[in-house]
């Protein structure tokens, strides 16, 4: 595991659609080894092996993470945003934040009083960020409407092998996918193999679509994060039960085929690697949902890494359970075939 690779990636800020630095670490992450690499016009960065295979298995982990846009600067100097992405209103408050513009990065701390603190439901609405300009004249030579802005938070290593990020969700899958590309073609995959890291799945899952429109994918596979059942006031019964450091997690559910399912099982069986599972009632709400619906629709999966607090400024995580899904991915790819069958009978 390629630790300088996934720290660049836990570094580099993208909020959703402004997923370039993101993609400039991938990009070259996996030129390094990759026998293509190609960026699209929306951003996706997509990493392939044995391109010329028709038979070809897309991985997917998408490089957008959550966070807030500048709307309005008002006359004090203080900066107003909206939200991008499934935000918590109430985790800013107290916070230093990062603006990031089109002249470099720019800091503030973000407004607290009382009545914000007891409010569970607080809005994007309620964040003022104060960034130390006078009046708005000032405000406006620093920030412009539209700057991305993220917690000012950086990964840090835990005890054991845990460690706590603010964009586990998901640069942790695109980390994972990219890995997983690079040693399944170590380990001679003979299928073709696309890696992608997708934009825009925190808000519309459009970059995971026309990735997989122009791979036209076999298979396809989502890496994303899921809810960790051991956090404080978690309820197992919703999906299932999920631990950190207890393996991936597959995903089942009514639109994901028993047939992909069986065939990661079968090489986690193999590998001896012990899986996890979660249901989905429907949606999994990951690229996978999207990737499917491409083409004639395409089998796909989810693989999510257990993730404690999960849209917060620490999210947290086990790297054994990276490790481990690197692996099975690895060895999923070099089990698959051109010949397999993939419908349910017949």
């Amino acid at each position: 595991m390629n630790k300088d690779f996934l720290y660049k990636l836990l570094s580099a800020r993208g909020v959703s659609g402004s997923e370039t630095p993101v993609g400039k670490v991938v990009y070259e992450y996996v030129d390094q080894f990759a026998d293509q690499v190609d960026v699209d016009v929306m951003g996706n960065v997509t990493a392939t092996i044995n391109p010329e295979v028709p038979f070809r298995v897309m991985m997917a982990g998408h490089a957008d993470e959550i966070g807030l846009q500048v709307t309005h600067i008002e006359s004090d100097g203080m900066i107003r945003v909206s939200a991008v992405g499934g935000i918590y209103g109430i985790s800013y408050p107290g916070h230093q934040v990062r603006i990031d513009t089109a002249n470099g990065p720019v800091y503030g701390a973000v407004a607290i009083d009382r009545s914000l603190t007891s409010d569970g439901n607080m809005g994007a609405d309620k964040i003022k960020i104060d960034i130390g300009a006078k009046n708005a004249d000032e405000a406006k030579a620093a920030v412009s409407i539209g700057d991305p802005v993220t917690f000012d938070a950086e990964y840090r290593e835990l005890l054991g092998d845990r460690m706590t990020s603010r964009a586990f969700d998901d640069r942790i899958g695109v980390f994972v996918v990219m890995e997983a590309l690079r040693l399944a073609k170590k380990q001679g995959a003979v299928i073709g193999v696309s890696a992608t890291a997708t934009v825009g799945e925190e808000v519309n899952g459009c970059g995971a679509f026309f990735a997989a429109s122009t791979v036209k994918p076999s298979i396809a596979i989502a890496v994303d994060v899921t809810h960790s059942t051991d956090a404080p006031n978690s309820d197992p019964s919703r999906s299932g039960e999920v631990k950190l450091g207890e393996g991936p997690v597959l995903s089942k559910g009514p639109g994901i085929p028993r047939t992909v399912n069986e065939c990661i099982e079968a090489s986690a069986a193999a590998l001896d690697i012990k899986l996890q599972y979660e249901v989905s009632g429907g949606w999994t709400h990951t690229d996978g949902d999207t990737m499917t619906k491409t083409s004639t629709g395409v089998p796909f999966t989810v693989l999510s890494i257990p993730l404690r607090y999960m849209h917060s400024p620490a999210e947290v995580l086990s790297l054994s359970d990276v490790e481990k899904c690197i692996e099975l991915l690895a060895g999923f790819l070099c089990d698959c075939s051109a010949n397999m069958n993939l419908k349910p009978f017949g």
